[in-house]
């Protein structure tokens, strides 16, 4: 650090204080936690007396640095304020008070997840156990650190805060755009899809059900299996591989994979992250399908297989499709997607909507791909901020 300012021991200004409490198992108590990286506290669901048992706890109060022991290395460090009067914290946690005539707690709150603050921390927490190393409170109060006048103090904290306020500002906002263009693309989708229809998807396609290899064929060389594991969102994925030798696969050819083929995962066919229908590559073969995912296969030259790739991963199919429960597992079948309401246009309108909406996710890919780049150049903003305000140059 270049700035010339005095340096003390932590003990001198912080005062450990440890107010155990007392559980009574007919009250109810809220605890908190510290988030590491210097991302604040939060609070859990309130647990009973008798729940907490003769787990050790003490009270929060406003104004208390905390720390967790554990993860003080990784910056779990945070500031009380009035929303944790009445707070627990377990044993794990550490609070400190300052020595109001000689520091403010907020410059302590940032200067400890400033590189300068968490080597102190590292210093302070030996062993290697992962990520569970534990502070050594003697040597974190026994640690000096650099203590300008109060008045410089309070300059830094009110500097540091204004630019962590708009930076998560800029943040919020940058979330919010996010969530409108998600909201935007999926409603130029529904409106690109014809919503009337006097006819069913099984008038031009039906859904073939892949078959049910034993587990015990199961090897770790051979022909792959399409499973639900494997279908991604546009594309199969193969982290999760099953296979069957391929002197057993020529039984099988009517599961027998092609380029261009289109899967939907019959069994929680909807997660948070959109429908998981696929796209089978050249890449992806030799493949054969396996039960409990589907196959489209068209009837005739009527459908456009970019056309109804398009609606499967559309709103239309999302809000059509009830996946309900069958022994606990969210689960579509082929005849349900026959039964859906659909009636594509002519095909030079397919192509035309087609052309239209690749057009428009590839504006949108591009705006993303910006917002996840402007989220690493926010993400990395604060900490060289702090980096400058405890060396003396901000």
């Amino acid at each position: 650090m270049s700035a010339d300012w005095p340096r003390v021991p932590l003990g001198e200004v912080l005062k450990l204080q440890r107010r155990w409490v007392k559980v009574e198992p007919t009250e109810s108590y809220n605890e908190i936690g510290v988030r590491c990286f210097g991302n604040g506290i939060f609070h859990k669901d309130p647990i009973s007396g008798q729940s907490l048992g003769d787990k050790r706890v003490l009270e929060i109060h406003p104004g208390d640095l905390v720390l967790n022991n554990v993860f003080a290395w990784e910056g779990a460090v945070a500031l009380a304020g009035p929303g944790e009067a009445g707070k627990i914290g377990s044993h794990r946690f550490v609070t400190c008070t300052p020595d109001t005539k000689r520091c403010v707690a907020a410059y302590f709150r940032w200067f400890f997840v400033s590189e300068f603050g968490l080597e102190v921390l590292q210093k302070a927490s030996p062993g290697s156990a992962g990520r569970n190393r534990t502070l050594n409170l003697d040597q974190f109060l026994a640690s000096t650190v650099p203590l300008p006048p109060l008045a410089e103090q309070r300059r830094i904290v009110e500097r540091v805060e204004a630019i962590a306020a708009r930076i998560a500002e800029a943040k919020r906002l940058r979330d919010e755009a996010n969530g409108e263009v998600g909201q935007l693309i999926a409603g130029l989708w529904a409106a690109a899809l014809p919503s009337e229809a006097d006819s069913c998807v099984g008038d031009f396609i039906k859904i073939q059900n892949g078959y049910a290899f034993q587990s015990e064929w199961f090897t770790d060389e051979g022909v792959r299996l399409a499973r639900n594991v494997n279908v991604g969102h546009g594309a199969l994925h193969w982290l999760e591989v099953a296979r069957i030798p391929e002197a057993m696969a020529a039984p099988f050819e009517r599961f027998v994979l092609s380029e261009g083929d289109i899967l939907i995962s019959l069994d929680r066919p909807l997660i948070t992250s959109g429908v998981k229908v696929a796209k089978v590559r050249s890449a992806d073969l030799p493949a054969l399908l396996l039960q409990r995912v589907g196959r489209v296969q068209f009837r005739d030259g009527a459908v456009c297989p970019d056309y109804f790739f398009a609606w499967l991963r559309s709103p239309r199919f999302i809000n059509a499709i009830d996946p309900g429960r069958s022994n606990g597992v969210p689960h579509i079948s082929s005849k349900d997607i026959e039964r859906l309401p659909f009636k594509p246009p002519p095909l030079p309108e397919q192509r035309r909507i087609v052309a239209h909406l690749d057009a428009l996710q590839a504006k949108a890919d591009a705006l993303r791909t910006l917002q996840t780049e402007t989220a690493a150049e926010l993400d990395a903003l604060l900490p060289s901020v702090l980096n400058r305000a405890f060396a003396g140059e901000l």
